[in-house]
């Protein structure tokens, strides 16, 4: 009996011994992988978003003949443009925007793409879809319709957006 619990002393001892040297080793070895490739993976990361911030840069004056173009009736004072850009998992540059001086109402979304070195797709807010609206395309009732939509004082403001009203 002696001799059984000698062995079951022994062999539970060299179970502690090989388990906690093996936890050892593999926390020391794990640290190592993560903050090597944390570092290669943050400069990677890093040197991306540099590119992208630069490449937005360059194609800024692209997205603002394009929001030009849509303003048929020369609504646009001001654009400007919110600082940072995304890049989504499809690798496209994602810009966002507003007009006038209104982020909350005038916002418009650009995405750019690198290779092409173009304007993708582009969204825009309703309010600022509504300024850009070129009412000779629809029913002058649907118009209307839309103008009794708005309070008085929105509809002045409106008409004089898209310049039908001084």
């Amino acid at each position: 009996m002696k001799n059984k619990i000698k062995f079951l002393i022994v062999f539970i001892t060299l179970i502690t011994i090989i388990s906690v040297t093996l936890f050892l080793l593999k926390g020391k070895q794990s640290q190592t992988n993560e903050s090597g490739g944390k570092v290669i993976v943050q400069e990677k990361e890093k040197s991306e978003q540099q590119k992208a911030e630069e490449f937005a840069e360059k194609m800024k004056p692209k997205i603002e003949k394009r929001l030009h173009k849509m303003d048929i009736h020369n609504f646009i004072e001001t654009i400007s443009f919110k600082k940072g850009v995304t890049i989504n998992p499809m690798g496209y540059i994602r810009v966002r925007g507003y007009v006038n001086g209104e982020p909350e109402r005038f916002e418009f979304s650009a995405s750019l793409e690198y290779r092409s070195n173009e304007v993708g797709s582009m969204s825009i807010s309703s309010d600022l879809s509504d300024r850009f609206e070129n009412w000779d395309d629809f029913d002058p009732q649907v118009k209307e319709d839309f103008l009794n939509s708005l309070s008085e004082k929105e509809r002045e403001q409106y008409l004089k957006d898209i310049g039908e009203k001084e």
